[in-house]
């Protein structure tokens, strides 16, 4: 039975947010073991999605997203939610900057590919994973909202309901939206595949 963030004691962890915000190092230490498996769950849903033989793993993307979120003392969290919708940013960063690095050192080899099939809708296609990123961040100039539902869902493995709660809207406006932004994707990724 796979482990829902959106229903990990969700009391606590808005605490323990505001207690760090408010300074508290002791609350650090708490949130982490509160948050960490779920960390871990969202990394391994996005490593699923990547080739076979990736050298990054759950572990560690969970860890280094999990010290990203709270190096920022200047970042607060408005809640367990807002919590969980900017680990899953902060670990789609690990992966394009990973896929980056790999891509620099080849000078002109293949870029890393990430399978986009699991996205219901879109033909099996292996578009690469720094062109879905590139594609996401123009998505978010033109509809901010669009582009961070397909990041919860296709990056951090949230389901709808999760999604809804996360940007407090509703379920049925999460559908249609990640039906319009699935849409938008695909034809930037062809045309740019062309």
């Amino acid at each position: 039975m796979m482990v829902d963030p959106m229903e990990n004691d969700k009391g606590e962890i808005t605490i323990l947010l505001r207690r760090i915000s408010a300074g508290d190092s002791e609350a650090t230490e708490r949130l982490a073991e509160a948050v960490y498996a779920d960390l871990r769950r969202i990394a391994r849903n996005m490593m699923v999605r990547q080739r076979s033989d990736h050298t990054l793993q759950p572990t560690a993307i969970a860890g280094e997203a999990y010290l990203a979120l709270v190096d920022h003392s200047a970042r607060t969290f408005e809640n367990r939610a807002h919590f969980f919708a900017v680990a899953a940013k902060a670990m789609r960063r690990i992966l394009v900057d990973y896929a980056r690095r790999k891509r620099a050192t080849k000078r002109g080899g293949q870029f890393q590919r990430v399978e986009l099939e699991s996205i219901p809708g879109l033909p099996n296609s292996n578009e690469d994973l720094i062109a879905l990123d590139e594609a996401l961040d123009h998505l978010a100039k033109i509809d901010n909202r669009q582009s961070r539902i397909v990041e919860m869902r296709f990056f951090g493995g949230l389901t709808e309901e999760q999604t809804a709660q996360v940007l407090g809207l509703s379920h049925s406006t999460i559908r249609r939206e990640w039906l319009v932004a699935r849409s938008w994707l695909y034809a930037q990724l062809t045309r740019r595949a062309e």
